[in-house]
């Protein structure tokens, strides 16, 4: 029998949990969820779905903070587990669970749905799985609830050396990209990565990603019904309303209700 072949990210994140802890892109979240409990008024009854969290840094540190009816979800049983795993550590009860943001069991459940640092969205395949994942969100969030994302800036490529900015990035011990393609045609980034999982072994994926330019994403989120769409820069762990989006901005904050 064919086993269908795993995407680039899903092989990625197997057994890469401590690992991903460590990359650089990883390091804001104190400053990040500063931002969210501003976005909810500091409500701590406020339910929260985590989509694409990862390892939970965010669903974790936001329950440390008091807000009791946070969950996780992922495709990665590995960033699961290791999610679990930390959750457990300290003794925090998280409901986290693998599942795929192309087909959610939630509906209107969510007062606030997160996806942060490309959990999931602009990862896909094809357009038409990406607007899935925010379609899926768009169903889970409860009447009146919000949307707060990031994902890749479109404008930044156009102006920009995707590559140059890959490098300046890189530390030692993390993943690294080179072999880096923009297709001016699809706004699509292919690029060999290569990164060294929990046990030390070596792997090398060939991605394909997809940058947004700003009007599709208003575009794309008025077509799922959301009225309100506000679009800033994403500062890694500075998160704020007053960093308007330049073409010199790696990602974009959108947020939506």
């Amino acid at each position: 029998m064919n086993m269908q072949q795993k995407q680039w990210y899903e092989e990625l994140f197997e057994n890469y949990g401590k690992q991903y802890d460590k990359e650089c892109f990883t390091q804001g979240t104190l400053g990040e969820c500063d931002f969210l409990e501003q976005e909810l008024a500091h409500n701590k009854q406020r339910r929260i779905l985590d989509i694409g969290c990862g390892t939970g840094r965010h669903a974790i540190e936001l329950t440390k903070r008091g807000y009791s009816n946070v969950r996780g979800v992922d495709l990665s049983e590995s960033q699961i587990a290791r999610a679990k795993e930390k959750a457990s550590a300290e003794q925090l009860d998280i409901d986290f669970r693998v599942a795929d943001a192309r087909n959610l069991p939630f509906e209107k459940e969510f007062d606030l749905i997160i996806m942060l640092c490309e959990g999931g969205f602009p990862l896909m395949e094809t357009d038409e799985m990406n607007f899935e994942i925010l379609q899926n969100a768009r169903d889970a969030l409860a009447e009146g609830g919000k949307l707060i994302f990031t994902t890749l800036n479109g404008l930044f490529p156009i102006f920009n050396s995707v590559q140059e900015f890959m490098k300046e990035q890189k530390e030692e011990g993390n993943a690294s990209c080179d072999k880096l393609k923009f297709n001016l045609m699809t706004f699509r980034e292919t690029a060999e990565v290569t990164a060294v999982d929990d046990n030390g072994k070596e792997k090398v994926l060939q991605t394909n990603e997809r940058w947004y330019m700003p009007v599709e994403i208003s575009w794309l989120l008025k077509t799922l019904g959301f009225t309100q769409i506000e679009i800033f820069a994403a500062h890694l762990g500075d998160f704020s309303r007053e960093h308007a989006l330049t073409i010199n901005d790696f990602e974009m904050l959108v947020i939506a209700n």
